[in-house]
């Protein structure tokens, strides 16, 4: 189906685009969805990696599926605890901007 240098090249993109959205962006919302497609970038070379070796160790053959899904349930609790502080800083300064958040004390 496809090889692992076009799921890590496809993995590569994903990831830069992500970091592109970390640092470029001021919206709070927007930074979160950009750590979320990098985590998902990871997730996609993890299994990658894990059907490419798993012709050759039967006994690591679900490896980078479970390390997968552990890394699902990492963005799944920092998008939830990512949200409530938004929700927070939204209701005591009424504003999601980062570069307003950085200059906000007290």
């Amino acid at each position: 189906m496809f090889s692992l240098t076009s799921c890590l090249y496809i993995s590569a993109f994903l990831f830069s685009t992500g970091v592109y959205g970390v640092l470029g962006r001021r919206n709070i919302l927007v930074v979160l969805m950009s750590l979320e497609l990098m985590l998902n970038a990871v997730n996609l070379a993890l299994v990658a990696f894990g059907r490419a070796y798993a012709a050759q160790d039967l006994a690591a053959a679900h490896t980078g599926q479970i390390f997968a899904l552990m890394v699902i349930a990492v963005a799944a609790a920092e998008a939830a605890v990512g949200l409530s502080i938004v929700l927070l800083v939204w209701r005591r300064w009424q504003s999601i901007d980062v570069r307003d958040l950085c200059r906000m004390h007290g």
